[in-house]
């Protein structure tokens, strides 16, 4: 028996990687059923935030972003299909994991869920629009006082873009990888414009020993292998720079010639633990 029999935690302290950075994440788009926005938000913050999630080891940053009425109202393009209706999805979740640690993490939450769940401390009055663990690809900034990625959900941004591009097969993702990365994301952040940092997302496939509903929703969010993720973080508000810097996106890459926008998508930070914006995330009734 050796001195750390017994001390199971120690033991994975001690012989676990400690790695600092941004390896994978979970970023999850969802929709509370129409009147139960504020249930879902007090279960989500109150409860899931903490024992679905920030209680468990190598995931080390969340964010929880929303969308009023008035930002769903930005978001294009309305033909792609990635999200239908283009407006679903108000609620936004963006989460750290350490690099190497993903494999770990999913086991922690696959006990953790079905404990969760059997304790009737899950909510199911929500749909998943787009809900995937992916690994980092890269991230562009714009200059050298950007503070790393890995703080990036720490002191949150004035508002975040989420963007979706496909490839056109998934032979060609490697491809759009590196022009987002090389080419396009450090042209688009120019100094003194809105965007602080850009950050890349690869699909995985999903891992078998996953929950079923996990594993459909992740193969829906890859599209095939063709589907890359992008994070804006802005400096400002998104509503105050839409139209100068967001607006022609979908144009830039679609002339690219390397994939196409499938979604475009700006967001402000939630601001956790109170009902602030949920009576503006729906249309206003007429009469």
């Amino acid at each position: 028996m050796t001195e750390l029999a017994g001390k199971p935690y120690e033991a994975l302290a001690r012989n676990a990687s400690h790695e600092v950075g941004v390896g994978s994440a979970l970023i999850t788009l969802t929709e509370p059923w129409p009147g139960k926005e504020r249930e879902y938000s007090r279960w989500y913050e109150d409860d899931h935030y903490f024992s679905g999630a920030m209680t468990a080891p190598w995931l080390f940053a969340g964010r929880r972003w929303i969308a009023t009425r008035e930002l769903q109202q930005l978001r294009y393009p309305a033909e792609a299909g990635a999200v239908d209706p283009l407006t679903k999805g108000c609620f936004l979740g963006t989460y750290w994991i350490a690099p190497g640690r993903l494999g770990d993490y999913l086991q922690w939450t696959a006990g953790a869920g079905a404990r969760l769940d059997a304790d009737q401390r899950m909510y199911y009055d929500r749909d998943l629009v787009f809900t995937a663990f992916q690994d980092k690809a890269g991230t562009a900034y714009r200059d050298d006082t950007v503070p790393p990625d890995v703080f990036a959900l720490a002191d949150p941004a004035a508002g975040l873009v989420l963007e979706f591009v496909d490839a056109p097969d998934p032979e060609s993702a490697g491809e759009l990888e590196r022009w987002l990365l090389e080419e396009h994301l450090p042209a688009r952040i120019a100094a003194g414009g809105p965007v602080d940092s850009a950050m890349v997302f690869r699909s995985i496939t999903p891992l078998p020993t996953m929950r079923p509903a996990l594993i459909e929703a992740m193969a829906k969010a890859g599209n095939g292998g063709r589907r890359l993720t992008v994070l804006w973080f802005l400096r400002e508000d998104p509503r105050e720079c839409w139209e100068a810097s967001f607006r022609q996106e979908g144009h830039l890459v679609e002339a690219s010639g390397k994939g196409r926008l499938t979604f475009l998508a700006p967001f402000i930070p939630a601001k956790m633990g109170t009902n602030a914006y949920h009576d503006q995330l729906r249309p206003v009734e007429e009469g």
